[in-house]
């Protein structure tokens, strides 16, 4: 049976909106972020304390009895969604999406496990999983690393997003899934197409870990987790596909060629009206995904699966797009475009590729594979 989705904003998730869009237009506008991203060290921490601590966006997906809001994938989406819009230069996807999915994974009942959530939810730590950023759902989970003995761990795990702004890395080895402080482990950055979200590899020499759940509850919270990630990523795409769709029709209004504005000739017309329906269609994807992992719904993996397969590819052609018909000044460095492509781009990789996720929609639908 299939699922009927809600995929219309509630009254409270417009409310969310707009105070997350008010803090982005204020604090990370497309300069701000870009002198930023030049510095080699692009997160912001006072942006990051007004939208987890003060806005309490951090602490969506964590129920009220742990220290949370008590919201749900609904309202991470419309979060991040605003983030994409902005290219915001923050760990939420990481931090308040992934690591927060994995605890809740495991038993929030030990100390350990509730005390790490109230943190993250309060926006006091920042969380980051000791996984590659391409980790995918569905696919078998690393294990590079090993316990030694007495949760004293050893191993490489490379491409992880956010590592060098966490205080807390979440390992998983193979005796279960560890809290490690971030002053345990070395930190090697790497380059990153997406300047706006860092990357490292983190290596681990007899790091002390705390263990917080044994090897199968571990693994099936990560999966878990990365389910939740991908659907969630589709609104971060969505946003970021919005943003280059409103500025490049902003542009062509504004640009004149042969005493006429450009987007009067009808070949860009045509272009942009695609493009303002793949946007929509992303939209709609994004929302049902986002309402299926708030449901539960039992077809919530292939849900996930087609708003990442559509959403990805959505995504870099509004970017592309940006970039070529803003003409000269989209291809320069001062202009934001850039950001935006990198990031379409990285967010196609990241969580498993378009055509993985074409290859779990076949799969749950039993179709031939692509």
């Amino acid at each position: 049976m299939s699922t009927a989705f809600d995929l219309l904003y509630s009254e409270t998730e417009e409310e969310l909106r707009s105070a997350v869009r008010a803090l982005l237009a204020d604090r990370c506008a497309p300069a701000a972020v870009l002198a930023r991203a030049e510095t080699g060290r692009p997160h912001d921490p006072e942006l990051w304390h007004t939208l987890a601590a003060e806005i309490g966006t951090a602490g969506l997906l964590v129920p009220e009895k742990l220290g949370g809001q008590g919201a749900g994938h609904r309202e991470a989406a419309v979060v991040l969604e605003e983030l994409g819009r902005a290219v915001a230069p923050v760990p939420y996807l990481t931090s308040a999406v992934l690591a927060t999915e994995i605890l809740l994974g495991c038993d929030t009942v030990t100390a350990e496990v509730s005390g790490l959530l109230r943190e993250l939810a309060a926006g006091r730590q920042v969380c980051a999983p000791a996984l590659p950023l391409t980790q995918a759902p569905g696919v078998p989970l690393p294990t590079a690393v090993r316990d030694t003995g007495g949760g004293i761990l050893t191993g490489t795990v490379t491409s992880v997003a956010d590592a060098v702004a966490a205080d807390v890395l979440l390992v998983l080895a193979d005796t279960g899934l560890y809290a490690v402080p971030a002053a345990e482990v070395s930190l090697t950055a790497r380059v990153p197409l997406d300047l706006t979200r860092p990357l490292a590899t983190v290596t681990l020499e007899g790091a002390a870990g705390t263990l917080l759940a044994d090897p199968a509850t571990a693994r099936a919270a990560v999966a878990g987790a990365l389910l939740s990630g991908a659907g969630l990523l589709a609104s971060e795409q969505l946003g970021l596909a919005e943003w280059c769709l409103t500025e490049t029709v902003r542009h062509v209004r504004g640009r004149h060629q042969f005493n006429r504005p450009v987007g009067s000739f009808q070949a860009l017309k045509h272009r942009l009206a695609q493009l303002w329906l793949d946007v929509a269609s992303a939209r709609a994807a994004a929302r049902a995904a986002a309402d299926a992992l708030a449901t539960g719904a039992p077809d919530a993996p292939l849900t996930v699966a087609v708003a990442q397969a559509y959403c990805s590819g959505v995504a870099v052609r509004a970017a592309e797009e940006c970039v070529q018909l803003h003409g000269g000044i989209g291809m320069t460095w001062e202009h934001p475009a850039h950001l935006y492509l990198k990031r379409a781009k990285a967010d196609a990789l990241t969580l498993g590729t378009p055509g993985h996720h074409h290859a779990l929609v076949a799969d749950f639908a039993e179709l031939p594979s692509p």
